[in-house]
């Protein structure tokens, strides 16, 4: 029987570490990368992630930090 479990998880890093980040696992959205990172990490089936505050892409983060 599948168990769900919602988290909410604030992370900080700096802006060479995003774009890294994004490339290294070719996405091009944080919600993205953080459900591969997860997939990877402990193989999950299926994992939902959501961006609720802050960039999401790199444009994003540009218009934020101009």
């Amino acid at each position: 029987m599948p168990i769900d479990i919602k988290l909410n998880v604030s992370i900080s890093l700096e802006e060479s570490s995003l774009e890294d980040a994004l490339e290294e696992y070719d996405e091009l959205t944080v919600a993205e990368l953080v459900r591969q990172v997860l997939d990877k990490a402990i193989a999950l089936e299926d994992i939902a992630a959501e961006v609720i505050e802050g960039p999401n892409t790199l444009e994003d983060f540009d218009k934020q930090s101009a």
